[in-house]
């Protein structure tokens, strides 16, 4: 064996080509629909009867700044729910005004159980450092997208990709529900709307 080695040196030195792994059909199935999530006709038509029906169910907003933010509350709740808790943004929208509520309760309790002293008031702020300029951007876009401040980089960017892809089709379904409420002269109402739906297939851009 040894001498058969020794005779024949181009033999070890060529190893075996690596074989590319083979990507199961159920793995292309995913990957598709992963690229193809929110941009789809079907889902954009889904999405804007959901909103439809939630915007009727609105109370009557005091002003026109809590009607604006009403709104806009109902249609990134719905766009959560369309996710089906599929993403981390998704499950922190769901989540995110129970959230906010215990915060504020959290915050009046601490208030007053902690008694605010002379020398706790000549305290200085600790000094911040400075981190590097990569993950500043990180650090910006962790806030930007819902539940992903403490996300470790490709998790954060799959969730960002995702997110921008709903975003896009929150912008094209709310953009063609206001194009049938102007274009119907002012007369035409959300429930009549709803019902254009399945008819309009003018999503696509």
């Amino acid at each position: 064996m040894a001498l058969s080695s020794i005779a024949n040196p181009d033999a070890n030195s060529n190893p075996s080509p690596k074989k590319r792994r083979k990507i199961r059909p159920e793995n292309q199935v995913q990957i598709h629909a992963e690229e193809t999530r929110w941009k789809t006709e079907a889902e954009q038509q889904i999405y804007s009867s959901k909103l439809v029906n939630a915007l009727c169910h609105l109370r009557p907003p005091e002003s026109v700044s809590a009607s604006g933010r009403s709104v806009r509350e109902a249609a990134d709740r719905v766009l959560a729910n369309s996710a089906k808790g599929r993403t981390r943004w998704s499950r922190a929208i769901l989540t995110g005004r129970l959230s906010l509520r215990l915060a504020q309760v959290n915050r009046k309790h601490k208030r007053a159980a902690k008694p605010m002293t002379g020398n706790s008031r000549l305290k200085k702020p600790a000094v911040k450092k400075k981190l590097p300029p990569l993950q500043r951007k990180v650090r910006v876009l962790g806030g930007l997208v819902p539940g992903c401040r403490n996300l470790s980089m490709p998790n954060l960017l799959e969730e960002a990709t995702d997110y921008i892809a709903a975003l896009e089709m929150q912008v094209k379904a709310m953009t063609f529900l206001t194009g049938l409420l102007n274009g119907g002269g002012g007369g035409v109402t959300l429930a009549e709307s709803s019902g254009r739906l399945g008819s309009d297939h003018s999503f696509t851009s």
